[in-house]
């Protein structure tokens, strides 16, 4: 079993991906400094594993002495609210913190995985998005502080396996969902679910047309690990994770209203800067390489997402 470390361990995606690795039987370091994560997400995890478990509040921006096997590099604000609220230091974690990482990945000999994103893609002129698409991205725009940041950071992990040899994979992550999102991030699946919850309407940005997939949290889980431990041909190389089953967004605001029992308004809003049209992962590569392939249904998932965070909101 492996020392592993977990960056982002407290946000939604980290805290699943903590959980999944604990049960494994590894050990884990969860590095948060709460920004957008919360201790709420792992607090189930402290005591349930005792010493196999740990909790480091720190941020990636600052260097770290930590000795590990394998990192999992996932700190950075990922909904758009949230990495748009200050977007230098969205900058800084993606490119200062990549750099601390692979640091102490080289001096460790860590194997060390970076959780990238299908914005690397921007407003794609190909779809499904290929691995090979260099894509069509707006460096200039409100977005640009992520999108360009996670393309900053997969240059480094290039460059530090090209001249240092760093053990490297890098994941390119597509639309996920789960329990445990925090409710006010900002994303469609949450946005949806909590004014239906609330009676509020539901907002379709630019008409609800865009396509996009939806992939559950524990499908996508399952895609890391099974990354990470990939030592097969182009292990070295971009994966898309994520699910090729495309819907609206305005289909989605119906199954959501569906399943909520919700009698919320649809609106239509204006549409946001540089939002993609659409957004679809191929994963031939994932399937072929990793035995890659989402199991879980998008109402199954929505039901469990639903469930969780209609708790929450009654709060």
């Amino acid at each position: 079993m492996a020392r592993v470390l977990v960056t982002g361990g407290a946000g939604f995606l980290g805290s699943h991906l903590c959980e999944a690795l604990l049960e494994a039987g590894h050990d884990v370091i969860c590095l948060d400094n709460i920004s957008t994560g919360s201790k709420a997400n792992i607090a189930h995890l402290q005591g349930r594993h005792g010493a196999r478990f740990e909790f480091l509040r720190h941020d990636v921006i600052e260097p770290v002495m930590l000795e590990v096997d394998r990192i999992y590099h996932l700190a950075c604000p990922a909904s758009p609210v949230a990495y748009q609220s200050n977007p230098v230091r969205t900058v800084k974690t993606n490119v200062m913190g990549t750099l601390n990482m692979l640091g102490l990945a080289k001096r460790t000999k860590a194997r060390i995985l970076l959780a990238s994103t299908s914005e690397v893609y921007g407003d794609p002129r190909e779809h499904p998005q290929k691995e090979s698409y260099l894509g069509n991205v707006n460096q200039l725009g409100p977005r640009a502080c992520y999108d360009e940041g996670k393309r900053v950071a997969e240059t480094l992990m290039m460059e530090y396996f090209r001249q240092h040899r760093v053990d490297i994979r890098i994941a390119r992550i597509f639309n996920t969902y789960g329990p445990r999102m925090a409710l006010n991030d900002g994303r469609v699946v949450s946005n949806f679910i909590v004014a239906a919850l609330k009676g509020k309407p539901l907002q379709l940005y630019g008409g609800g047309g865009q396509g996009r997939s939806f992939c559950f949290v524990s499908d996508l889980v399952r895609g890391l690990t099974a990354l990470m431990e990939y030592e097969g041909e182009q292990c070295h190389e971009p994966f898309n994770l994520g699910n090729p089953n495309e819907i609206s967004i305005r289909e989605l605001a119906d199954i959501t209203l569906r399943l909520t029992q919700g009698r919320s308004p649809v609106q239509d809003s204006p549409a946001l800067p540089d939002d993609p049209g659409r957004r679809c992962p191929d994963i031939s590569r994932a399937r072929s390489k990793l035995g890659f392939d989402p199991k879980v249904p998008l109402e199954q998932g929505l039901q469990q997402t639903i469930a969780d965070f209609r708790e929450r909101v009654a709060r």
